[in-house]
């Protein structure tokens, strides 16, 4: 079965993928600036797990209201960024592959949102609740609004790419390209590969927060391994009808 659309020349594809990054940009940069103008509240939203806040230059207080403008544009966006990538992708599927497009993109915004949510609701406040328990009577927190808005800025984003897992196996398996046995002998492999990324996509060096990224991520990749069987099932049923 032939792909779907013309054959496109390497340069037709960077024009292509030229037009669907300018066009996630333009939804960054939209969402971005309706952020700024409730950046106010969104600073007082996000700093709830910490007693006090403060910036240490005269510019800190304008700039960290432009970060968390840009950060909340790009998690805003991500429905977006998300339709643009699989529009760039498209060309080169099947007709029966477009068709899973729609779902497809649904359940990728879906976890990835998802995965957000579980780091700014459930593992930031745990884990700043955690680290700020090694203070003591002398030794006392004094957070930097932008060193904090970075953390949970990239958390949240390191949390919802992770979340893509299942998703991006259910694509690789539908396309023939991943099994069920590889992900299952490669077990043991993947507990170390998601110590490692956890380490990567983290930015503080403390183990707790690695092991709150490692434990959804792994537990996830189990998840990935039941979607690849099914669909792994489904194309041998699909090979034996024809």
């Amino acid at each position: 079965m032939a792909s779907v659309g013309r054959e496109m020349s390497f340069l037709d594809h960077l024009e292509e993928l030229r037009k669907r990054i300018i066009r996630s940009l333009i939804a960054v940069v939209i969402f971005s600036v309706a952020a700024y103008y409730f950046s106010s509240k969104i600073i007082d939203f996000v700093t709830k797990p910490l007693p006090k806040v403060y910036f240490m230059s005269p510019t800190e207080g304008f700039m960290i209201r432009i970060k968390i403008a840009i950060i909340v544009g790009v998690i805003v966006s991500a429905p977006v960024i998300l339709y643009q990538l699989w529009r760039f992708i498209a060309p080169g599927l099947f007709k029966r592959e477009i068709r899973t497009v729609g779902p497809i993109l649904v359940f990728s915004t879906f976890f990835f949102f998802a995965g957000g949510s579980l780091c700014f609701f459930l593992v930031i406040p745990t884990a700043v609740k955690f680290l700020l328990a090694f203070g003591t009577e002398k030794l006392q927190p004094l957070m930097k609004i932008s060193d904090y808005i970075s953390f949970v800025g990239f958390m949240v984003l390191a949390f919802g790419a992770a979340f893509e897992l299942p998703i991006v196996s259910y694509f690789l398996a539908k396309m023939g390209i991943l099994g069920p046995q590889i992900m299952i002998k490669g077990r043991r492999y993947a507990v170390v590969g998601i110590l490692i990324l956890a380490g990567v996509l983290t930015p503080s060096p403390d183990v707790f927060s690695q092991l709150m990224l490692a434990v959804p991520l792994y537990f996830l990749y189990e998840v990935s391994i039941i979607i690849v069987k099914v669909v792994h099932k489904n194309r041998l049923k699909k090979g034996m009808e024809q």
